[in-house]
């Protein structure tokens, strides 16, 4: 599925009480109940909040680094070192963190996430990441995998195509989350800008993240979820999620950044908040 916003989590305790009422009953016909945890449900929208803005870092990391040349606002304060290494055509870009490091969207981080890319061939290039001791708001992320970042889509945007594997190890607890997909994000405003606070991203794609303690989720994005790093909420689009038996659809809006969303499940609609 696609990207999760920072306290986006709370959405699931909602529509966990919602699949416990409309699930919960047996009737002669043999149904049988489907135990919803809301606790991993939680956890479920946790793994993508920090999947997702990993992503957003990275994005930015190599854009700042690769290709915005003058008038730069950064996302990055003056805690992260960012080491560039040319190689040719290609290069490695190394995002230092230490041991924790406040960045002006508000994430946390620590550790260091490298990347390593090639020359550009037929206006694409691939870029290889991995994290070293990488902590997002004190989670640890593990893994890695391949960005095929195209310099102009056929709408004239960059656009970046991610395949990944990575494993989200939650503080304060020994249970961990992998998260196996495709996620392709094409930055429709603000190229270009110097600037993040006027980046906006559509994103499309599929994953299933499976847990240690054995529960699984999977879903689709159905219609393009519009990320604007100006919010900190997704602002618009459709997610399908289903884990457990049970599917439903979530709307984020018509654009306007608020915490709202639009959850429907078996015919019935559901306003959820996804913080405060």
């Amino acid at each position: 599925m696609e990207t999760l916003v920072k306290k986006i989590a709370l959405f699931s305790c909602c529509i966990a009480s919602i699949f416990m009422t409309s699930c919960s009953s047996n009737d002669d016909s043999g149904t049988v109940n489907v135990n919803f945890s809301a606790e991993d449900s939680a956890r479920a929208a946790q793994a993508d909040i920090i999947v997702e803005n990993t992503f957003n870092i990275m994005e930015n990391g190599y854009d700042e680094a690769e290709e915005t040349k003058s008038g730069i606002i950064s996302l990055f304060t003056s805690c992260t070192v960012i080491t560039v290494t040319p190689n040719g055509d290609g290069g490695t870009i190394v995002l230092d963190f230490g041991t924790s490091c406040t960045l002006n969207n508000g994430s946390v981080v620590s550790g260091k996430i490298n990347l390593e890319y090639g020359g550009i061939v037929a206006g694409t290039r691939t870029i290889n990441y991995t994290f070293e001791d990488y902590t997002y708001n004190g989670h640890g992320v593990t893994g890695g995998g391949e960005i095929v970042r195209d310099i102009e889509n056929d709408n004239g945007n960059p656009s970046s195509t991610v395949n990944e594997t990575i494993t989200v190890s939650f503080s304060n607890t020994d249970i961990t989350a992998t998260r196996v997909g495709l996620r392709v994000a094409e930055w429709i405003e603000g190229v270009g800008s110097g600037t993040w606070t006027d980046n906006v991203y559509s994103i499309i794609g599929n994953w299933n993240t499976t847990f240690s303690n054995g529960f699984s989720r999977s879903g689709e994005v159905t219609q393009p979820l519009i990320r604007k790093l100006s919010c900190i909420y997704l602002v618009s689009g459709t997610l399908t999620i289903s884990q457990q038996a049970l599917t439903g659809t979530l709307d984020f809006g018509d654009g306007t950044c608020d915490n709202k969303a639009t959850f429907t499940f078996n015919g019935q609609e559901y306003t959820i908040l996804l913080g405060l």
